[in-house]
């Protein structure tokens, strides 16, 4: 457990997360994304019909790295399981990325708003 902390809270000061899921064909797509870090797990939000979404449903087996806005890698690959979460663990994953990325996720849920399309959030928890 002290090995998971540990990895948690070195990754709860980056800004971004590099998130591989896998296709059917096994194939991995990485994809730099937001998150945060909230009793020992991560959440990410996306568009309900993004490719990620989709490949976790399938397969909740995924790895995450610390990287860049780009998707440039900063750190090791960690496994970890993945998991669409319920309307009120999303309400309060969008409350604690409002709090990490200030303006910028408040201007995201602006044009949310302007242009409305399914979200959802994704729990993830390291292996």
């Amino acid at each position: 457990m002290a090995r998971e902390d540990h990895r948690l809270s070195q990754l709860a000061t980056e800004r971004y997360l590099s998130l591989e899921t896998y296709r059917r064909t096994g194939q991995a797509v990485p994809t730099p994304v937001w998150f945060v870090v909230h009793r020992g797990v991560l959440y990410v939000y996306t568009l309900a019909s993004a490719g990620k979404v989709k490949r976790i449903r399938v397969n909740p087996r995924v790895r995450i790295a610390p990287c860049g806005a780009r998707g440039t890698l900063k750190g090791a690959w960690v496994d970890a399981t993945a998991r669409i979460v319920d309307e009120a663990e999303a309400a309060q994953a969008h409350a604690l990325l409002v709090a990490k990325y200030g303006w910028m996720k408040r201007v995201a849920d602006l044009f949310q708003k302007l242009r409305p399309k399914p979200r959802a959030v994704i729990a993830i928890v390291l292996s």
